[in-house]
């Protein structure tokens, strides 16, 4: 039985889509679309949530997934139960999911053959950052982004019966390239949660160390990196870039609010000098919408 805490519970969770980098559901998109992307973006937020250690206090989210009090701050445990709860979503029989968030996945995943490996990947992901905390190579740490972010652009694709092959390797392109940007910005918050996401191997190209990255402000090899890794993202989002003109209409809107949204926050770490050590930069809200408006003009291949 859904609680009144977790009924709060899910509507905090998805009241976070308004500071992502990128639109999660505009208003100006079908309904049955806002509702189908509120419903994926709630259960990836959970997700993250759970991996990140940011579930509000009370353990609303713990009892609905059946974890009890003593392991509410277990990850590994949450995120265990938060996979049983997925497969009661694409079950045929038996009792439907605990969660509110998964629960609000039936209709969708109903109404458009979803398929969970999406899901399951995106649990994977956050499985990995309770036992990785470190990436030597950047093959590796892309790696990681097809489980982290990958599946989401899919899933988007996947709700609009979109999805091709070509289509979702340009979007793999720009959710890795999104990824990226995110991990850029908030290098000194991860760095205090005990996790680099930064090649190993680019930290020691450019004679950084994680003494460096725990400074206040950004110093001359930090910022040199950064501008390294920056280039790096915008080449993906340039990759992905046709995948705007694919696709007409509403949906056109959409994907290039995703991919403008990874242009300006690229653009901001780059107004800021490349020192994401002093906050992270974020772009401005008429940034955002000229970058929108530059990728709508996107052609197709």
């Amino acid at each position: 039985m859904v609680t009144a805490a977790g009924d709060r519970s899910a509507a905090a969770t998805l009241a976070k889509a308004a500071h992502e980098n990128f639109p999660v559901a505009p208003r100006f998109l079908p309904r049955a679309w806002r509702d189908d992307l509120m419903a994926v973006y709630g259960f990836a937020r959970l997700v993250d949530d759970i991996g990140d250690g940011d579930l509000p206090p009370g353990g609303a989210d713990a009892t609905l997934l059946g974890v009890d009090r003593d392991h509410s701050d277990d990850r590994l445990a949450l995120l265990d139960a938060l996979s049983a709860d997925l497969d009661r979503v694409f079950a045929a029989t038996g009792p439907g999911p605990g969660h509110p968030l998964l629960a609000a996945l039936v209709p969708t995943v109903r109404r458009t053959d979803l398929t969970p490996e999406p899901f399951r990947a995106l649990i994977e992901a956050n499985r990995v950052d309770q036992r990785v905390r470190r990436y030597e190579t950047q093959s590796q740490l892309l790696g990681y982004c097809e489980l982290s972010a990958n599946p989401v652009g899919r899933l988007v694709l996947s709700v609009t019966g979109t999805a091709t092959p070509e289509r979702i390797r340009r979007s793999d392109a720009i959710c890795t390239a999104l990824q990226l940007v995110e991990h850029l910005q908030d290098v000194a918050e991860d760095l205090a949660n005990g996790r680099v996401y930064l090649p190993a191997t680019a930290l020691r190209r450019f004679r950084v160390t994680e003494r460096d990255l725990a400074q206040p402000t950004a110093n001359a090899s930090v910022r040199t990196l950064v501008a390294y890794q920056t280039d790096r993202a915008r080449r993906l989002l340039d990759e992905g870039a046709p995948l705007v003109g694919s696709v007409n209409g509403r949906l056109r809107l959409l994907l290039a609010g995703f991919l403008g949204g990874g242009y300006a926050a690229a653009h901001a770490i780059a107004q800021a000098g490349y020192d994401v050590l002093a906050g992270p930069p974020r772009a401005s809200r008429t940034r955002l919408a000229y970058a929108a408006a530059t990728a709508l003009r996107q052609r197709g291949t």
